[in-house]
């Protein structure tokens, strides 16, 4: 429990992957990626449940190996390319109210594409959630300024180069840029109500806890290899 309430952890983690096939049973630093969210999310003391959510039984049984509850699978209509995050965390929620005979007032979402994320910044995650009153908590990294929208380009038909935004077109300098987020994948808390009765994973009253450094986010086998270089850099086990 977190501050009295009933947390419960879930780790979405499907067979299916088209940039890296079966991608959540590749490794970094030795270890898979369902295994290092389920490391995690078994270090967390105030973790009342942690779970896989998955379709795949190896992924099924590396998980619970490293720690996590398979006590179900993911039916078909929620494991395609498509399906979103919430529909994904409102199956298991009602699984294990069901399962368990408990309510569960947070659930966190630990996504196994940041498999550098820390004990302390999931903790740190739930603790702004619950101190701040909010609905949900997303951690967050500052976007580079060559990818911030106002720098965007697209092509036009027969190839016309135009701005993505016309604002664009009075930025001269970095400085004029107002500094823009993206998801990490580190972490989401939400509460149950956000879930459930607003159904959404981005409440009326949502915040974003800034994660600062480089940060590993899984979509390619580049981004293993980044994952690779932050993990040797860092002399982490």
């Amino acid at each position: 429990m977190f501050a009295g309430r009933r947390v419960l952890a879930v780790v979405p983690a499907r067979g299916g992957s088209r940039g890296i096939p079966l991608k959540n049973l590749r490794t970094v630093g030795g270890v898979s990626l369902v295994a290092r969210a389920g490391h995690v999310a078994a270090s967390l003391d105030f973790v009342d449940r942690a779970v896989v959510s998955t379709d795949h039984e190896e992924i099924a049984r590396v998980a619970v190996e490293a720690g996590l509850a398979a006590p179900f699978r993911r039916p078909e209509h929620l494991s395609g390319p498509t399906i979103g995050d919430w529909d994904v965390l409102t199956h298991a929620l009602g699984e294990m109210e069901e399962r368990d005979g408990a309510r569960y007032d947070i659930v966190v979402m630990l996504q196994p594409t940041s498999p550098l994320r820390t004990a302390g910044q999931v903790r740190d995650t739930v603790s702004l959630l619950v101190d701040g009153g909010y609905d949900a908590v997303w951690t967050v990294s500052e976007t580079d300024s060559k990818a911030h929208p106002l720098k965007q380009l697209v092509l036009r038909e027969g190839g016309q180069l135009d701005y993505y935004d016309p604002a664009g077109a009075r930025i001269v300098a970095r400085q004029q840029l107002e500094p823009v987020y993206h998801r990490n994948g580190i972490a989401y808390a939400m509460t149950r109500d956000c879930l459930v009765e607003q159904k959404t994973i981005m409440g009326a009253r949502t915040a974003g806890l800034r994660i600062d450094g480089p940060v590993a986010n899984i979509d390619t086998e580049l981004d293993l290899a980044w994952a690779e270089f932050l993990l040797a850099r860092s002399g982490a086990p």
